[in-house]
């Protein structure tokens, strides 16, 4: 693997296809492109595919010093700050129409996480006052609305009083905790914590560490529970593959921010674990790709988009960690060549959301949709640049 070639794939592919959604005329770019690769310009537009969009541009700013990517940032934030934020009650919505409207007016600690997520990458590109103040009022919002003494909660109407988290569950369960949510509060807060490093986002992102210790990570299984009740009883046997690498190299992200050795020490049996248990578990060394998910004794094997993303870092996180488990390094290898021959649309440039294990994708599958975005194999394409250059 090589740098130039995720940064071509970067400039050639997905930043061109992403810059034809902006939404000229009501602001925010377009909340769903068909398989056809035309996008609805009246569809309804997802906060969290927006603030992902923030973050992609503001970050591949940041990597490439690009103005025009500067321009394309500054046009999704405008857009989350003039139309996606609840002026009476606080928070963002979960979704707004296509000329800013409110559609869906829950407010969920997913999607809070998601924006702190944005604005910090924003803040860091732009330099913007306002866009760090805004970060801190939503940091508030999660800590004094989302959360009680265990944890973190899902889902809220309007007002913030509780509701049940449809949003989030999946697999025939109502959970009132994840594992999923957990994880992104602590991206969105080590995001936050690298552009402007306040000791009280320092504490939440070790009290975040803790949680993951204590209540997700399952030693014995190395896997991370996925759906719980209010007191962390885990509601299914699942193991979320895409997931586990996703949080191994993002535990070791958040420990790096932090710059606190002892408490990168202390997760590294997680993370390690994590690593190992999805190459055991998940690697698949026909497709050479990695499967969705284990629920009970079944086994999901399609290849999802953002599952290859993150397995691409999270392997080569490991190897890096570990050099000597070259299958580690050859894992990240033979994905990236899947990715490049299987879920790269030819057409467009951007990635197919499921192969299934024959290789024939559904033809009719949407390119954008409000959880199909540009941040996994953006974050891929990012990461794997700056790593591969040290690394040289």
């Amino acid at each position: 693997m090589e740098a130039k070639v995720f940064k071509e794939h970067l400039e050639k592919n997905l930043i061109p296809f992403w810059n034809k959604l902006k939404d000229e005329e009501n602001g925010g770019f377009y909340g769903y492109v068909g398989s056809d690769g035309k996008p609805d310009a009246r569809s309804v537009k997802g906060v969290i595919l927006n603030s992902r969009i923030l973050w992609f541009y503001s970050t591949a700013y940041q990597l490439l010093k690009k103005p025009e990517l500067l321009e394309m940032a500054d046009h999704a934030y405008k857009f989350l700050t003039d139309f996606c934020f609840d002026s009476q009650y606080g928070g963002v919505y979960w979704s707004v129409n296509y000329d800013g409207t409110v559609c869906d007016d829950t407010k969920h600690t997913y999607n809070q996480s998601f924006a702190i997520y944005a604005l910090s990458a924003y803040y860091q590109a732009s330099r913007k006052k306002d866009a760090l103040n805004m970060t801190y009022v939503l940091y508030r919002v999660i800590e004094e609305k989302c959360r009680d003494e265990n944890g973190y909660l899902e889902a809220f109407r309007r007002d913030f009083t509780p509701s049940s988290n449809e949003k989030l569950s999946e697999n025939g369960v109502l959970a009132e905790r994840t594992m999923n949510t957990l994880l992104h509060v602590l991206e969105a807060y080590s995001e936050l914590y690298k552009a402007d490093t306040f000791y009280a986002v320092g504490d939440s992102i070790r009290w975040i560490l803790k949680l993951f210790q204590k209540k997700v990570y399952n030693p014995e299984k190395k896997i991370c529970e996925v759906f719980f009740d209010s007191d962390y009883h885990s509601l299914i046997d699942l193991e979320s593959y895409g997931h586990d690498i996703e949080t191994a190299w993002l535990i070791d992200h958040g420990c790096s921010v932090l710059d606190d050795a002892a408490y990168k020490k202390e997760m590294l049996p997680i993370t390690n674990g994590l690593a190992e248990a999805a190459y055991r578990n998940a690697f698949d060394k026909t497709q050479h790709g990695l499967n969705n998910e284990r629920e009970g004794n079944k086994i999901d094997s399609r290849k999802i988009w953002w599952v290859q993303a993150e397995s691409v870092v999270g392997f080569y996180n490991a190897y890096q960690k570990q050099p000597q488990k070259k299958e580690y390094l050859q894992a990240a290898e033979e994905i990236w060549e899947f990715i490049r021959s299987s879920v790269v649309d030819p057409d467009s440039g951007e990635w197919i959301e499921c192969v299934p294990a024959d290789n024939k994708p559904d033809p009719k599958q949407a390119l954008v949709h409000p959880w199909k975005c540009p941040y996994h194999n953006g974050r891929m394409c990012m990461e794997m640049i700056q790593r591969l250059s040290q690394a040289s």
